[in-house]
């Protein structure tokens, strides 16, 4: 690949803006208050943006559109069940409760509404979780750096993807350290504004090529151009899940349990500079969140589309044969090319992945750094790969913001050093950024087991988010629930998240990473499907478990839970607001367009 100095320019200017905002904003970090929650001081838009950009990093931009090459438009479900719902949720009746109750995280509003061991185990799985995801962008961020041969003939091609690691993870580093959450969420907006300007032009003229949506039509099976088509048996649809483990376990288990419990999304939302702002962050959010699908998902359908190619991008790898070959080529070894997706390769060793039967297994995550190589030319070419840049730091510095103000409040403060004074926390703040991105770095080589980064970030959503929204549903609309039952819940939701996976396995896979390493009972026909009912079990074991031991001990005296308990929390005032500045009525509009969508792609 030939970049010119255009190209390189616009990375450049990218990267150098980036880093300014860090240093620009190093003199406002006074306090740990400024640099864990900015103050909250940040207007609704500007967190709106960052509340969906925060979750426009790798996982979304790269595992979206490797999950639409691989599931095909259902992959839209994330979306449009899997997102849109919850959001609106957290908006109308979340907020208030996060707001209003002055928590500074996740796991703390877990201590007042239950006790601190509640709030402590939270605290050290969500630690662990954003460790995982920062390094799941990490990893796409490197393989996108060893996939278009940036460092060709500066580092020797065996290096290129731990030094790409490496160079992410300083970046990413130096302008959290110095900004902290503020310096993450502006720069969260400018990569909002460069993913759209960046994959509009993509999508514009993947279409025009493969001869618009009629032509995906006529190119894919019909299961690939439909989001609710082939939902009543497993075998019928790419997703591997009917109707039941899709509504359950994407549209309420782990949407619900991402977007109302992650604090890497509520922490924007927090930073908001009033109660009613922080309730329309994420209806405002929700609004481009619903046409996103258009921008990271399409070219996914685009790319498996197109007409194959052999030996278009990427440098020479070593096939399982021995030869030296270009990333998708054909030789008796290495198959050829699904459209523009190439086989997988391992980063390392190069060499071509096969599965179990001798099948190639197909590097989906490829997807849309491919299409952009292939359509984009000189100068839009540089935007298209700032964007994606963009998507990565954002998504690992996302991560970041949220490791640190967790460790910081929730296991350091709490259980390290209790009467600290505040510049000390400044400083663990810092430490603990630095900590996390190292963390990151071990994570980003456990993602390389995987061929889609979604499937790996559901299957730690699974482990995490799914059992704890249990214990917030639970806690927040049912005020008999008590801190004991909601201790066991949690560790008995996570212990049955673990003992299904230990025994199920996606179909053509190994023991190991995937599943089975307990011993194999069942057999899913996807890593997708296997994620959804794993979160299934999860999140009802915690939800029976909890109900059951809360009616066996005695509850906190209802005169504790107010601000905390839905039933005994005075409800937002909204008299004063004209009915277009409501809540509620976004919601309604937001709830209406949602339905438009999911008839018009039926």
């Amino acid at each position: 690949m030939n970049l010119t100095y255009i190209d390189w320019l616009i990375m450049a200017v990218y990267f150098t803006f980036v880093l300014g905002i860090g240093v620009a904003l190093k003199r406002y970090m006074r306090t740990s208050h400024d640099f864990f929650l900015a103050g909250r001081s940040i207007p609704a838009w500007v967190c709106g943006l960052a509340f969906i950009s925060a979750n426009l990093g790798a996982q979304e931009v790269i595992g979206m559109g490797a999950s639409g090459a691989k599931y095909g438009i259902a992959t839209s479900h994330f979306y449009w069940i899997g997102a849109i719902p919850a959001m609106v949720f957290v908006g109308i009746f979340m907020m208030p409760f996060y707001y209003g109750s002055k928590a500074r995280s996740v796991p703390e509003y877990l201590r007042m509404r239950f006790d601190e061991k509640t709030r402590a185990i939270n605290a050290f799985s969500f630690a662990i979780m954003t460790v995982f995801s920062s390094g799941i962008s990490m990893y796409a961020m490197a393989l996108l750096i060893q996939t278009l041969g940036l460092f060709h003939g500066i580092i020797p091609d065996q290096y290129v993807f731990h030094v790409s690691i490496v160079l992410s993870a300083v970046i990413v580093l130096g302008y959290i350290f110095l900004g902290g959450l503020t310096s993450a969420i502006y720069n969260e907006v400018l990569q909002f504004f460069l993913i759209v300007a960046g994959f509009v032009p993509l999508v514009f003229i993947g279409l025009h090529n493969v001869g618009g949506w009629h032509g995906i039509q006529q190119r894919l099976p019909v299961a690939f151009t439909h989001s609710w088509r082939g939902m009543s048996h497993a075998n019928t649809n790419p997703l591997g899940v009917e109707w039941f483990g899709l509504t359950m376990g994407l549209g309420f288990v782990l949407s619900f349990g991402y977007w109302c419990t992650d604090f890497l999304v509520v922490q924007r939302a927090m930073a908001a500079d009033s109660e009613e702002s922080a309730r329309r962050v994420p209806l405002i959010a929700a609004i481009p969140k619903m046409f996103f699908p258009f921008l990271v998902i399409l070219p996914g359908l685009i790319a498996v589309a197109a007409p194959a190619i052999a030996n278009k991008v990427g440098p020479a790898v070593m096939s399982s044969s021995g030869a030296m070959t270009g990333v998708g080529a054909v030789d008796a070894n290495v198959p050829a090319s699904k459209g523009l997706i190439p086989v997988k390769t391992d980063p390392v060793s190069g060499h071509a992945v096969l599965d179990d039967k001798g099948n190639p297994v197909y590097n989906y995550d490829l997807a849309i750094p491919i299409l952009l190589l292939h359509y984009f030319p000189t100068g839009i070419l540089g935007l298209g790969l700032t964007a994606l840049l963009a998507s990565f730091m954002s998504g690992m510095a996302g991560n970041v913001t949220a490791f640190n103000t967790v460790w910081t409040y929730d296991i350091y403060q709490s259980y390290i050093n209790k009467k600290a004074t505040d510049a000390h926390y400044l400083w663990m703040g810092r430490m603990a950024t630095i900590g996390g991105i190292l963390l990151s770095i071990g994570a980003a080589y456990l993602a390389t087991g995987f061929n889609n980064i979604m499937d790996a970030l559901q299957l730690v959503f699974s482990f995490v988010n799914a059992p704890l929204f249990a214990t917030f549903l639970l806690g927040m609309f049912w005020k008999k629930t008590t801190g004991h039952a909601a201790f066991i819940g949690l560790i008995s939701g996570t212990v049955a998240a673990l003992v299904h996976h230990g025994l199920t396995l996606p179909l053509d896979y190994s023991p190991g990473i995937h599943g089975a390493w307990i011993h194999l009972v069942h057999t899913y026909p996807s890593d997708m499907a296997q994620n959804f009912w794993t979160a299934i079990f999860a999140f009802g074991t915690n939800l029976f478990v909890t109900i059951a031991i809360s009616l066996v001990t005695t509850p906190r005296p209802e005169s504790e839970l107010v601000g905390l308990v839905y039933s005994l929390t005075p409800k937002p005032a909204e008299h004063h607001l004209r009915w277009y500045q409501k809540p509620s009525t976004l919601a309604i509009a937001v709830l209406a367009m949602l339905v438009v969508l999911n008839l018009v792609f039926a």
